[in-house]
């Protein structure tokens, strides 16, 4: 048997949930390695992220929010609007984090990536790119886990921040893979019309939605909505001419985000997925957390809060633990999936009601009382 670790941890992921991790597990004194399996760690996919409330709360404690603040676009509200481009209704937002925080901050993803590559250089951690965890042998004391450059290392815990796409997830023999809701979402960015203050939403016309959030004083991020198509059946060197095509119709700020629409590299189109893993999150001393244990659309923008969230809560019940032995760390990771499941469960459920609302044309459905109760309960700490 290898000599057995101490409190030091295995973080699988260098994206959002797997840098703060991180961070949080750095500062409180613990041993961290991350693997990213990206050589490329800067390069963070998407154009836009929306941070609600909820998620600014965790931000600020790994110690980013004043630079999130400060680069991206503290939305005015939201409005909705008519395919002409008529305002319907504007309303400022619920404050999922506190009336402390902002309701809504829209940034330009790599540059939240960025900012959380800075945190985790500065933490201490050891951080290594191109390389995937290929193996776990667990024993009662901890987990050996080989890695793809061929070495093997020996950690109390293992945590498959990996996203989606999870190889850890069937490592461990989780049997959850996301399903497809029936919609597809176009994205890319654009330089923000002088007017654009807010983030506005048409629901209707080509798109069930059509969309865009301010993301910084001079971008927004810009969205539509569709039935999911074959992706496989895409011309990537014609996504921007698609997506200039989807929006032609629509008024308001349009026209002058479609002409901005040039670059078919800088377009991104996707499913919506639906996961989440109703059993328990962890196998021995390897654990999930962020997209890899739970996803849905985006219609709540809750995805990052969510997998923040779940960092957070494990920090902190990692934290106050006096010891790691196996049978102290499976109370634990018990309590953190109970802790969370609930409140996890609400926003996947919500999310893909939503959408199913939007793909059946339900014109009767209670889509303010759901996210008045939705968000309301969010408000709540974790």
């Amino acid at each position: 048997m290898a000599d057995s670790p101490h409190r030091n941890v295995l973080v699988i992921g260098g994206g959002t949930s797997g840098n703060a991790l991180t961070v949080l597990l750095r500062r409180a004194g613990t041993a961290v390695d991350l693997v990213e399996a990206s050589p490329d760690w800067k390069a963070a996919a998407g154009s836009g992220i929306t941070l609600q409330g909820n998620a600014l709360r965790v931000l600020r404690e790994v110690g980013v929010l004043a630079d999130v603040e400060k680069d991206g676009y503290a939305a005015e509200g939201v409005a909705v609007l008519a395919p002409d481009g008529t305002v319907l209704h504007a309303h400022d937002e619920f404050r999922t984090g506190g009336d402390d925080l902002p309701a809504h901050i829209g940034m330009q993803r790599p540059r939240l990536q960025q900012l959380l590559i800075g945190m985790v250089g500065t933490s201490g951690a050891d951080v290594r790119l191109g390389t995937t965890a290929t193996a776990f042998a667990q024993d009662d004391e901890g987990v050996d886990v080989t890695f793809s450059d061929g070495t093997t290392r020996r950690y109390a815990l293992v945590v498959g921040a990996d996203g989606l796409g999870s190889t850890t997830r069937g490592m461990i023999g989780i049997t959850d893979r996301p399903e497809p809701t029936g919609m597809g979402i176009w994205r890319a960015p654009a330089p923000r019309p002088a007017g654009v203050r807010r983030t506005e939403m048409i629901y209707g016309g080509r798109c069930f939605i059509a969309g865009y959030c301010p993301t910084s004083e001079d971008t927004v991020y810009t969205y539509l909505v569709e039935p999911a198509r074959d992706r496989a059946t895409l011309d990537p060197a014609g996504l921007a001419d698609e997506m200039r095509a989807l929006c032609e119709n629509y008024g308001g700020a349009w026209p002058e985000l479609r002409a901005a629409f040039t670059d078919p590299s800088a377009v991104n189109y996707t499913w919506f997925d639906r996961l989440l893993v109703e059993g328990p999150w962890h196998r021995g001393r390897v654990v999930l957390v962020g997209d890899a244990a739970h996803c849905c659309p985006p219609t709540f923008a809750q995805g990052a809060a969510m997998s923040l969230e779940d960092v957070q809560v494990l920090a902190e019940l990692l934290t106050g633990l006096d010891r790691w032995d196996a049978g102290a760390l499976d109370r634990i990771l018990t309590d953190y999936h109970a802790r969370r499941l609930p409140r996890v469960r609400r926003v996947v459920d919500a999310s893909v009601q939503l959408a199913q609302w939007l793909l059946e044309g339900r014109r009767d459905a209670d889509v303010p009382g759901l996210i008045r109760r939705t968000l309301t309960a969010l408000k709540e700490l974790p």
